[in-house]
This record gives C-alpha cells, sequence and structure tokens, in this order.
C-alpha cells in the first residue's frame, strides 16, 4: 500500500504542476518556476521565526507570500529594470534564496529546518504521515496535493480563454480589454501555490522537473493548447510511475528517479516526435 500512496503522491504533485507549466513553457519563462521553489526559502525561515512553529499553514503561507514576491520581482526587474527576463529571474532567486539561507543559519541552526529539506524533500515518507478521512487513513500530502491539483484544474478550465489569448499574444489581449498583468500574476499566484504544496513532500527538484518536462514534452508532441494539457499531465502520470520503479530498481531517490524518467520521456520526444523530432525531421 505504500508503493500506492508513493505514485499517486507523485502523480498528484506532477499533474498539479503540468497544468500551470504548461503555460510557463508557452510565456517562455519556465525557469520562473525553478526561482520560485528556490526564493521561498527566507518566507518559510521567517514564518518560523515569527510563529517559533514548524506547523504547515505559516510556512505555507510564508512561503507563498515569497513566491508571488519572486514573481513581482522579477517582472519589474524585467520591465522597470529592463533587464533581460531570464537575468531577472537569475538576479532574484540567488539572491531571495541566499537571504533565506543566511537566515536559516542565524536564527534556526539548531532546528530541523534546513534547504536541503526545501530542496530534496522525501517523497519515501508521505505514508507515515496519514489523517483518518471516513475511517481511511490517508497521507496528508495525497489529501494537499489533490486539492492543489482540482484547484488547478479549475483554474485553467475556467479561465483558458485569459491565460491562452495573455500568453500567445499579449498585446491582443490588451486590445480586446483582457489584463495581461493581472493574468500573469494571477497564473504566478497558481505556480507559487504549486510549488509551495507540491515541494513540502518531494522536493524542489521533483518540483521544477514537473513544472518544466511535462509542459516542453507536450509541446513537441501537440499543437493545440487543450490536447497540451492532457498530454503534459499524461507525461507526468508516467514519469511518476516509471520514476519509482527506477528508484525501486536501483535503490536510488525516488524523486530523482521520478524527474529522470521525465527526461527520458522527453528525450523520446524530442527524437521522434511527428512533426517535430530531431530524427523525424532529418528523416522526412
Amino acid at each position: 500500500m505504500a508503493d500506492f500512496w508513493i505514485i499517486l503522491t507523485g502523480s498528484l504533485a506532477g499533474s498539479a504542476c503540468a497544468l500551470v507549466g504548461c503555460f510557463l513553457v508557452l510565456r517562455r519563462v519556465s525557469m520562473l518556476g525553478d526561482a520560485i521553489s528556490h526564493a521561498v526559502l527566507p518566507g518559510i525561515a521567517i514564518a518560523f521565526i515569527l510563529t517559533e512553529s514548524r506547523s504547515s499553514v505559516p510556512m505555507l503561507l510564508g512561503a507563498a507570500a515569497f513566491g508571488l514576491l519572486t514573481s513581482v520581482l522579477v517582472e519589474f526587474l524585467h520591465r522597470r529594470g529592463r533587464m533581460n527576463e531570464d537575468a531577472a529571474i537569475g538576479v532574484t532567486f540567488t539572491w531571495l534564496f541566499a537571504v533565506g539561507v543566511i537566515i536559516i543559519s542565524r536564527f534556526a541552526g539548531m532546528v530541523d529546518l534546513d534547504q536541503e529539506c526545501v530542496l530534496y524533500g522525501e517523497i519515501a515518507y508521505v505514508p507515515l504521515d496519514t489523517v483518518m478521512v471516513l475511517g481511511l487513513e490517508i497521507p496528508e500530502a495525497v489529501l494537499t496535493l489533490g486539492g492543489i491539483f482540482i484547484a488547478n484544474l479549475l483554474f485553467v478550465l475556467l479561465a483558458r480563454k485569459e491565460l491562452e489569448i495573455t500568453s500567445f499574444d499579449p498585446a491582443l489581449a490588451t486590445a480586446l480589454g483582457i489584463s495581461a498583468g493581472l493574468w500573469h500574476y494571477a497564473l504566478m499566484g497558481m505556480v507559487s501555490l504549486t510549488t509551495v504544496g507540491a515541494f513540502w513532500s518531494v522536493g524542489a527538484i521533483l518540483v521544477v522537473a514537473m513544472l518544466i518536462v511535462p509542459g516542453a514534452t507536450a509541446w513537441l508532441l501537440v499543437d493545440r493548447l487543450d490536447r497540451m494539457l492532457v498530454v503534459a499531465v499524461l507525461v507526468a502520470i508516467v514519469s511518476s510511475v516509471a520514476g519509482y520503479f527506477l528508484a525501486v530498481l536501483l535503490d536510488g531517490s525516488i524523486a530523482g528517479g521520478m524527474a529522470v524518467a521525465g527526461g527520458v520521456v522527453f528525450a523520446g520526444a524530442l527524437f521522434f516526435s511527428p512533426r517535430h523530432g530531431v530524427i523525424v525531421r532529418r528523416v522526412r
């Protein structure tokens, strides 16, 4: 049963990340997910200092606040500071992550709260932290990630038109009276929520992989947004299942195995995609 909960946790985390990750890929800001996953560290540290508790709620709120702050700072540096977007992302997340490391080393060095917990996570421990629901013991991570997946799915379904037009043509969206900036920050808010909720269980490395790889793989395979979203979720699930068994076979990190499996799937799409595959184009 523990195997099932671990695979389900990875699949839910990957699916939730894939839904918003597709739009990061389309907007060409994929690494913003990486930035957010690292930049939330000072939010976690500050929440711990203020509450003197490792309760998940204040830490999640602090992390979410800094995740949204990251996207605001990146946009400010890009628009106002006239920096390239990749440079703005690099400056913002390295600075905030370094601030978090300093805060933890100075004020929380004797507590089990460190940057490795955020970066690596430990999905193998998910079945140990359960809550009772209708007489069944269900891992808390499954409930959290399930809720985030549903929230992302509703967000994508209800705001599909606005997200699509602001991703492909922000100027046209503005001309039609759709606020590109508002929907950008709405999307970044969902990315922050997803990142914070997912890395607590699976670690930032897997979160970054799932934010980028499924969407990038789907982009190579299909040419319609609705199909891209479906394919991205399927890639995330396949990567989670295959990655778990790879980790068991090699007796290695489960999150690392899932990320590697996702990379293998992406490589397959890169070389053998019917329309965009490198080898297929060569043959054609």
